[in-house]
């Protein structure tokens, strides 16, 4: 006999940790909907961004290497999926809910603008004196007001607790439904993993491409990344010394594999320290209980550092990332002179939001190959 919608919800009632976030005690969503039959609150919100055109959008988008550099570099879509992955699996080991993990994993990088990081910097620059940009922010904005799936609300309207999880608790999602939040420090379990996940995703990932592109060498890492040692020291154990081609793919695993058994153990310390027993005294907690070790959190630190100076800033990254940045520059005042250009629903948000939110909106929708298309059209070389 299929599970509908209430066995669900009992099954995570038996099943999961009395501080996870039940699909049963959702704050729900802004505009009310009839629950759905055969699936979780949380499974509908999933489905929802994985239907979206965000979300397919992210296929053209930058990771590290601008979308199209090379057939086996991620983008912001495999890379996405890949932090889906883990999050998932340390939901999964901590018997949080998977269902919302998952969702606001999927979700996280819906509001990145074309280009990367370099992208976003680019137009929070440009967007100076009207608010600024930062890519939670517009995730918010995109499942909120930008996405136009459904003909009753605005947006995704998808559920309290997978909004506060898209926006890494910047900001309480305190206007949705009324509900005062001012007491909540922290989001829910479920959106610290997938905050992590995302860490360690990009951490081990990015390592892998900037390998594959010959920017990174094994050699280098190997005398200048402890973490790198140990991962190698664990997969030589296990697997002897493989052919080049195949061992730094086995490196990479084992460094994943040390970041999530880390991440597990220690919030599972925290947890039985802190004696929460509920999501909501997770949520009054001062500090996050999903976390590093110590010694992990310092050892990727000195990773974050060595990849931002040996690869996200290296001249054959970044050089092409700020040319196309500057693209978004020209195409930004083009906007702004021309908003007639500008598609029919993103002008409709500028009454209420403004000239240069609604321009920030329809750049930071564009991928990648757009912008440039859009930028020779208009703008010309």
């Amino acid at each position: 006999m299929p599970s509908d919608c209430k066995d669900l919800e009992a099954r995570e009632r038996d099943t999961l940790s009395p501080y996870a976030q039940l699909s049963a005690e959702t704050r729900g969503r802004n505009a009310h909907e009839p629950p759905p039959e055969w699936r979780t609150q949380y499974q509908r919100d999933r489905d929802r961004i994985i239907h979206s055109r965000a979300f397919r959008r992210l296929d053209c988008k930058t990771q590290v290497f601008l979308s199209g550099s090379g057939d086996h570099l991620r983008t912001r879509l495999t890379h996405t999926m890949e932090v889906a992955g883990v999050a998932r699996n340390i939901a999964r080991a901590l018997q949080l809910n998977e269902d919302l993990t998952e969702a606001i994993a999927l979700g996280h990088d819906l509001g990145h603008p074309p280009f990367g990081h370099t992208g976003e910097e680019a137009l929070n620059e440009l967007m100076q004196g009207h608010g600024g940009f930062e890519h939670n922010q517009q995730s918010r904005r995109i499942v909120e007001l930008i996405e136009q799936k459904y003909p009753a609300f605005p947006g995704l309207n998808l559920t309290w607790e997978t909004l506060e999880g898209l926006s890494k608790h910047d900001t309480a999602p305190e206007p949705l439904l009324g509900q005062a939040s001012s007491t909540f420090h922290q989001p829910s379990l479920e959106a610290q993993v997938a905050n992590l996940a995302d860490e360690i995703t990009y951490y081990s990932h990015d390592l892998d491409d900037g390998l594959d592109s010959g920017l990174l060498t094994e050699g280098q890492l190997e005398r200048d990344i402890p973490a790198w040692r140990d991962a190698s020291e664990r997969m030589l154990s296990q697997h002897g010394d493989l052919a080049d081609e195949c061992r730094h793919y086995f490196v990479i695993r084992c460094l994943i594999d040390d970041q999530v058994h880390d991440v597990i153990h220690k919030t599972e310390a925290n947890l039985a320290a802190a004696g929460v027993a509920s999501a909501d005294e997770v949520r009054m907690e001062p500090k996050p209980l999903v976390a590093y070790s110590p010694a992990r959190h310092e050892a990727n630190l000195k990773l974050r550092a060595y990849l931002y100076e040996n690869l996200y800033y290296n001249d054959t990254v970044h050089e092409p990332h700020t040319r196309a940045a500057r693209m978004l520059g020209d195409l930004f005042r083009h906007f702004e002179q021309h908003p007639e250009a500008i598609g029919s629903h993103i002008q409709s948000l500028i009454p209420g939001h403004g000239l240069q939110r609604a321009v920030c909106d329809h750049l930071a929708c564009m991928t990648d190959r757009f912008a440039i298309r859009e930028h020779g059209r208009l703008i010309g070389k």
